[in-house]
């Protein structure tokens, strides 16, 4: 269904991005935000799926700053490398590429334009509602949004955590419920990554809820 495209970001940098249409008119734009883990098979998925949903999505790689044409898997080899990335990266580079996908959702599109992102992109996400980048958000499992729980949102946003997740302890959540009441946080019966159907943390029901909520917030703020 996709395609790969060249991005442009604002400092000069220039990116790749997997393109994902619907058949008919788009609803509006949805920038996807990969794991740690690349534009790989599974957010690919995803933005397909987004796509077939009436999204034109657009995801873009984000690790192209440091080697183009990431795509990893999710345990031994591949992920020390995808761990490796992280200190090579900073938040502000990985916004300017966010929003270089924002613009071409936007231009691609003339609507509005939403955000969804997993682990890495769930944060990406929260930023890029914080920036008011976006006209709506949601986050998976974003480890450093309760490192910025208390700044101020300029876009609706919604969050899906799973309850046994080891790598966000509840009190995460906690301050992140008390700092934006506002913010609907859905909680699951469900690991870290209960979303990606590569893993063994997959939770399919956790998985097909999450996404019915998604879908449902993102054609309310964006449709």
């Amino acid at each position: 269904m996709g395609e790969f495209v060249r991005l442009h970001a604002a400092d000069g940098h220039e990116l790749g991005a997997y393109v994902a249409r619907p058949e008919g008119e788009p609803i509006a734009g949805l920038v996807v935000i990969q794991e740690i883990f690349g534009v790989n098979r599974h957010i690919r998925s995803m933005t397909d799926q987004y796509a077939e949903a009436g999204f034109l999505a657009v995801a873009p790689a984000l690790f192209d700053r440091v080697e183009r044409g990431v795509e990893l898997g999710y345990d031994g080899e591949d992920r020390q490398k995808a761990m490796s990335f992280m200190p090579k990266l900073d938040v502000e580079s990985m916004n300017l590429d966010t929003d270089a996908a924002v613009a071409y959702a936007r231009a691609q599109t003339g609507k509005k334009t939403g955000i969804v992102g997993y682990c890495l992109g769930g944060s990406i996400a929260w930023f890029a509602a914080m920036r008011g980048t976006v006209d709506a958000a949601v986050g998976y499992y974003g480890g450093l949004i309760a490192k910025f729980a208390e700044a101020e949102l300029k876009a609706p946003v919604i969050l899906h955590f799973g309850s046994k997740d080891t790598h966000i302890p509840e009190e995460h959540r906690a301050k992140i419920a008390a700092a934006h009441p506002e913010v609907p946080i859905y909680l699951y019966d469900a690991e870290h990554g209960f979303n990606c159907d590569q893993k063994s943390s997959f939770e399919p029901r956790s998985a097909a809820l999450a996404r019915e909520r998604s879908l449902a917030f993102l054609r309310d703020h964006l449709g």
